[in-house]
């Protein structure tokens, strides 16, 4: 278990559908030695066949709370509406995984996703201990990309989310660039000098110090996938996208900062909340979260906003000596406005 301020390491594991991914977290959560191990699964399209496979592994630490399922579409595009507050949610529990494992779709840019371990939520709690991208050795061998190109562009278009139109060769390009590791799957359907072919392409393609390993049905020792430690969020610079490597980027999520607001009593939750909303707009705040002391109730109100989403509940009572007070912390990109947004919530 991870032990006092040490940040929880987390695994990504992308690659193309079809290509593995699945299978390879089923076979790392089989052995996984008692460590426990918690999912976070991003898909579209055929929505829960994944989640459904691996809670039924069966394993101690494969356990129904353990597995977060995003479905609301490529997990790159929703970072802030979902994968962050999930991941909040997620290392806020009293029992803390002791590794987070993240399937991407096949459609996810990873860089962005790897970024968002830069938001100011979640920075001092996790880290990448490294990305794997899963690779289908015999659609590579074959000229492919993914044994079914169709499928991965029907997938594309089924999801509403998605706000990057990258061809085919791009995506894989990205897969490979933020690698750490390359698993090159189903090595069980070519000979050995094709499986020198695939290898002998993919490294003239990718980073220096990245590993290739060459693996059947994705069965692949929880020794070598886990325990990487390259925190990449901290290596951005060497693992560029495309587009970036092309002087844009459509995809910058890591230039974040965020305050904390200390509110006067509210003394009309709905007024205030409507307020709250529209400084949201406003402003483009990213998210806000904290509590507050509402006026003639005698429990404090939670808030959660995921931009102008705004969530409250009401989660426990004010204890007899304790000081009643208001505090949100704000998230936003750089350069957004702090005296503006303090003014409209502080006054």
């Amino acid at each position: 278990m991870t032990q006092g301020s040490a940040r929880i390491p987390a695994t990504v594991i992308t690659g193309f559908l079809g290509a593995g991914k699945t299978t390879v977290i089923r076979n790392l959560l089989a052995r996984a030695g008692g460590k426990r191990i918690a999912l976070i699964i991003n898909e579209f399209g055929d929505v829960g066949v994944d989640g459904e496979v691996l809670k039924g592994c069966g394993q101690e630490t494969c356990t129904e709370d353990d597995i977060v399922e995003l479905a609301n579409g490529c997990i790159c595009c929703t970072v802030a509406d979902d994968f962050i507050p999930t991941m909040t949610k997620l290392l806020e529990r009293d029992a803390k995984p002791d590794h987070i494992v993240i399937e991407t779709s096949g459609l996810a840019l990873p860089q962005p996703l790897v970024k968002a371990f830069n938001w100011p939520e979640i920075r001092n709690r996790v880290t990448v201990d490294g990305v794997v991208t899963v690779v289908d050795s015999a659609a590579v061998a074959g000229g492919r990309f993914a044994h079914d190109e169709h499928a991965v562009q029907a997938a594309r278009e089924a999801d509403e989310a998605l706000d990057h139109e990258s061809p085919l060769e791009e995506l894989f390009e990205d897969q490979l660039n933020c690698a750490d590791m390359i698993l090159l799957n189903k090595a069980d359907l070519l000979d050995e000098g094709a499986m020198d072919g695939v290898e002998a392409e993919l490294r003239g393609e990718i980073r220096k110090g990245v590993s290739l390993l060459r693996v059947r049905n994705g069965d692949v020792s929880p020794a070598i996938l886990l325990g990487l430690a390259r925190a990449a969020e901290n290596d951005m610079d060497a693992r560029k996208s495309h587009h970036e490597q092309h002087g844009h980027d459509d995809h910058d999520h890591d230039d974040f900062e965020s305050f904390v607001v200390s509110c006067p009593a509210v003394t009309d939750k709905d007024v205030f909340l409507a307020s709250l909303k529209e400084t949201i707009v406003a402003h483009d705040i990213l998210r806000l979260k904290g509590f507050l002391d509402v006026a003639e109730a005698d429990a404090r109100l939670v808030v959660q906003a995921v931009g102008p989403r705004i969530e409250t509940y009401f989660d426990r009572p004010w204890g007899a000596s304790e000081t009643r007070h208001s505090s949100l912390v704000v998230i936003g990109e750089k350069g957004m406005d702090e005296a503006a947004i303090r003014a409209a919530l502080e006054g």
